[in-house]
This record gives C-alpha cells, sequence and structure tokens, in this order.
C-alpha cells in the first residue's frame, strides 16, 4: 500500500519534530537544569541589556551630561549590587526568607509613605518616586513588589489547606495591596498599580482562590484601571490616541509612532548595533520605556525575535520550577515572580510595537532602571534558590554533590522540604477525621469522620449525627433502658446466678448449733 501526500507530508513534519525533541529532552531531564538555565538566562539578560543600554543612552549622556557613558556606568553600578544580591538570594535558606517577608513589607510600605513628603522624595516631571542616595536615584515601588511577592507566598502557604475561607485567603493580602496601590496612585505611577494587581492576582490564583471571587477580583481591578486611566489628562491622551479619536503625530502618539518607524527601519536584520537613529532625540526615553524599538532598529527583527524567545523560556522555566515544587511557599514566590517578570515583558513589547496603549511598564532587565535592574536579579535569584530546591535537585545534589557550578559558588546543601506541624495535622484530620466522641442518648463511639450535629429550630446542635462527606447517618438514639435491679434473698434464681460460700464453723453454742450468716432462719 503506497503512502499518501498527506502521510508524508505528517511523517516529515515529525521527523523534524523529534529532533529538537531529542535535544531538549535530555537537557530537562537533569535534576539541576532549572537551576542552570535560570543562571544562564539572568547572565544573558544583564549582559545584553548592559550593551543596549550603552547604545541607546549614548546621545542623551552626551547632550546632558557631557559623556556617553554616566547613565551606563550608573546601570552598571546596580547590575553589580544585583549580581551580590542574587548570590546572597541563591545562599539564604528558605526558613530565613520566610523569617524576613513581614519586616520586608514593612519597611517597603513606610518607604512609600516617606517618598511622598516633600523635600524627602525627589520630584521628577510631575511625580514623586524616587529618593536620591549618595547620587543614585532609588525607586521604593519597584521594591514593594519584591517584597509582596514574599510576604504574600508565605502569608498564603500558612494558611493553605483544603477548605480555606474566603477570610483568610483575602485578609490581610487584599487590604495591604490596596494600601500600597493608594501610596503608588499618590505618586503618581499608574503602570506599577498594575504590577501590584498582577502580584496579588497571581497569588490569590495559586492559592486556590475560587474562579467566581477571582474572575470578580479581575473585573474590578480592570474597571478601576479604566477609570485612573481616564481620569489623568496625559493618560486619557495616551488611551485615545491608541484607539484612535486623536490623530496627533507631535503630541499624544508621538513616542508609539516614532518607536513603529525605528521598528520598521531595523527590517530582517537591523542597521547594525549602534547605528540607530531614533536614539538622536527623535524617541524619547529611547533607553528606559522604548529599548526594545531600538533592539528592533539595531538588531532587526531577529534581534526582537530573540529577546522575545529569552522571556519565553525564562516564563517556561519559573512555572516548571513552581509545579515541581513541594514547598507551598516556593511554588507561590516562584509563580508570582515568574508571572510579574513575564507580564511586564508582555506589556513593554505590546505598547512598543502598537498593540496596547503606552504604559510605561519597564523591560525587565533590559531598559535603564537601576531599582528595577537589581530587584529583578534578586526575583532571579529567589527562582535559582528554588530550583536547588526541587525534589529531584535535593536527591541529585545528596547523592552526587554540586557540580562545577555549585563548588565555584560554594551553595549550601539545599534541605528536604518538611511540612509543618499544623499543616501534618490538617492533612491527618482530613483523611481520618475528628477524634471520636460517646453520644450522648447512645454513650457509643461513633465512627472516624467529619462528625457534625445538625441544629435543631432554636439553633441547638442536637438531634441525629450526620456524617458529611461519607454518605452515611447516625443511627436512631436508643430508648433509654433502666439498669436490671440488684437481686434479693428471695430470689428464686439467686442460689444459681451467685457462687455458694464455703460453710466455716462460726457461733458454736450448744442450742443453736453452727449458724451460718446468712438470710435469717438458715441453719446448719
Amino acid at each position: 500500500m503506497t503512502a499518501t501526500p498527506t502521510s508524508d507530508r505528517t511523517s516529515r513534519v515529525a521527523g523534524w519534530w523529534e529532533i529538537p525533541r531529542g535535544i531538549v529532552d535530555p537537557i530537562l531531564r537533569r535534576p539541576l537544569a532549572s537551576f542552570h538555565l535560570i543562571v544562564t538566562l539572568a547572565v544573558i539578560l544583564t549582559v545584553f541589556g548592559l550593551v543596549m543600554v550603552l547604545s541607546a543612552s549614548s546621545v542623551e549622556g552626551y547632550s546632558r551630561d557631557g559623556s556617553a557613558y554616566g547613565l551606563f556606568a550608573t546601570q552598571v553600578v546596580f547590575a553589580i549590587l544585583g549580581s551580590v544580591l542574587f548570590y546572597v538570594a541563591l545562599r539564604v535558606p528558605v526558613r530565613h526568607i520566610r523569617r524576613l517577608a513581614a519586616p520586608m513589607i514593612v519597611v517597603t510600605t513606610v518607604l512609600l509613605a516617606l517618598v511622598l513628603i516633600p523635600g524627602v522624595g525627589t520630584l521628577s516631571n510631575g511625580a514623586r518616586r524616587w529618593f536620591v542616595v549618595a547620587g543614585f536615584s532609588v525607586q521604593p515601588s519597584e521594591l514593594v513588589k519584591l517584597a509582596l511577592c514574599v510576604w504574600g507566598a508565605h502569608l498564603l502557604s500558612s494558611r493553605l489547606r483544603e477548605q480555606a475561607s474566603l477570610k483568610e485567603l483575602l485578609v490581610p493580602l487584599v487590604p495591604v495591596a490596596f494600601l500600597v496601590c493608594t501610596l503608588i496612585i499618590l505618586e503618581p505611577n499608574l503602570s506599577t498599580t498594575i504590577t501590584i494587581a498582577i502580584i496579588v492576582g497571581t497569588l490569590l490564583w495559586f492559592a486556590g482562590l475560587h474562579i467566581r471571587v477571582f474572575v470578580m477580583f479581575v473585573v474590578t481591578g480592570a474597571a478601576l484601571a479604566v477609570v485612573l486611566a481616564l481620569v489623568e489628562g496625559y493618560r486619557s491622551q495616551r488611551v485615545q490616541s491608541f484607539l484612535g479619536n486623536i490623530d496627533d503625530p507631535q503630541g499624544a502618539g508621538y513616542q508609539a509612532r516614532q518607536a513603529r518607524y525605528a521598528l520598521a527601519n531595523g527590517g530582517l536584520f537591523g542597521q547594525g548595533l549602534g547605528q540607530s537613529r531614533a536614539k538622536w532625540n527623535y524617541l524619547p526615553n529611547a533607553h528606559n520605556d522604548f529599548i526594545f524599538a531600538i533592539i528592533g532598529e539595531e538588531l532587526g527583527l531577529l534581534g526582537g525575535l530573540t529577546v522575545i524567545a529569552l522571556f519565553v523560556l525564562l516564563a517556561f522555566v519559573g512555572l516548571r520550577i513552581a509545579l515541581r515544587a513541594v514547598d507551598p511557599f516556593l511554588r507561590m514566590m516562584t509563580a508570582a515572580i515568574t508571572v510579574l517578570i513575564s507580564v511586564q515583558a508582555l506589556i513593554n513589547i505590546g505598547y512598543v510595537i502598537g498593540l496596547l496603549p503606552v504604559t510605561g511598564i519597564q523591560l525587565p532587565l533590559l531598559s535603564a532602571g537601576g531599582t528595577s535592574t537589581f530587584t529583578v536579579l534578586v526575583m532571579l535569584g529567589l527562582l535559582a534558590n528554588a530550583a536547588r530546591h526541587e525534589p529531584e535537585a535535593v536527591a541529585a545534589l545528596a547523592a552526587t554533590g554540586d557540580g562545577r557550578l555549585g563548588r565555584f559558588l560554594r551553595l549550601p546543601q539545599p534541605e528536604t522540604y518538611v511540612p509543618p506541624r499544623v499543616q501534618q495535622w490538617r492533612a491527618r484530620r482530613a483523611a481520618t477525621g475528628p477524634a471520636p466522641r460517646p453520644t450522648r442518648r447512645t454513650g457509643q463511639v461513633p465512627p472516624r469522620g467529619d462528625v457534625r450535629r445538625a441544629p435543631d429550630a432554636r439553633g441547638r446542635r442536637r438531634g441525629p449525627v450526620a456524617y458529611f462527606g461519607f454518605g452515611q447517618q447516625a443511627p436512631a438514639p436508643q430508648p433509654r433502658r433502666r439498669p436490671a435491679p440488684e437481686p434479693t434473698w428471695d430470689d428464686p434464681g439467686w442460689r444459681s446466678a451467685r457462687p455458694v460460700p464455703v460453710p466455716r464453723a462460726r457461733n458454736r453454742s450448744s442450742v443453736g448449733g453452727d449458724r451460718w450468716p446468712g438470710p435469717p432462719g438458715t441453719r446448719w
């Protein structure tokens, strides 16, 4: 029987698919594959980001400060600081991370409040978002992202169980997030507010929030974002320009239009590294929010697709770590960090290419921004730490020890996850039910299970015991019986029911003879 053209084409496609699959599968099957991939991606994105910041900021730095390396030098300092913190986050034990969760959220929230005070926070372009420390700008709203990921995961993992109530999931996570968003809106900074909402939504999703409540949360957040976008003047103009209601090439749509011109000028292979024309003051903030346009112009479509592929790989590895994690804290923290970085990259690339309205969210590790750079590096360090705590990685490290990279970094041995006593008790309780107790009416011990009493008309829990979850019903209460009366001396069955004592000689007398201390009239 000859093969049809369709079957030949299918087999040919399957054969081409087997080639990359045969290369990727052996790599992903290694116990430390996730750890090595996270470290590699962190190094590649950091180095590539420094190169592109130098290329995109050279013209603006020279025109502003007289040096083409001013902004690049600042970025290098924060990248070195982030690398040090990456190593620290990689070495610190998980229990210490959880202990630092509450102080981190408290300190960052206080910093958000202090930055709003005139004279303490720096006012720039109508917004008060930065502290200036030793000549370097520090943005507290970037620090609170990291703190919220760690603290939210710690809070929800400590309350995680099968039937967690809505109050346990939402309080105090949502009130604290609402306070943080309020302080950020007062700066004002809508883009960071959106990222805070993304973090909270991711944590609640992985904590098992009901789908209806989650949909309500998403709809409410989207409605608030639209309202806040339309309230402020420049935000409303950006949205109206994106929708096509405002056609002003020199006004609200200037940046988006120039970014598309730069991408079109790049073509397939680009103009060459450092040969961008848009950075010569044609595209504002070319080194920051719109650096992807410079990448597309200098490195072409292939360079832009490479950047997208790196972030897609980062999202895949991060979610892989989250799914393979045994510790609920590590699972929710890695999921929140992965979704945060991936969504930030998606929004930034989306508004640069014209699919979304301009929001001002930076491209992680590639845009110029010191606080954002070292914050993302700390997040990647936490991801790498979680990757070393995968069950296969823990077993491999305990059996064979660290590889070359682990010996070079002198990393400690990861600890095997042991559930807390509270979770162990909840697991046993869910499996066997509460301890059985004798009922009042029958005096019998019911079988183990989820024992609950149905309330009567007055709300008192009386009546038969219902066994919810097992499809059983407690036995009906039996009528109370009086105890059997004690046998008397006149009972005819008394002698057969009780053992007859052996007589002893007592009260010897010549008249009555031997008497036995028994019923009256008994003689021997």
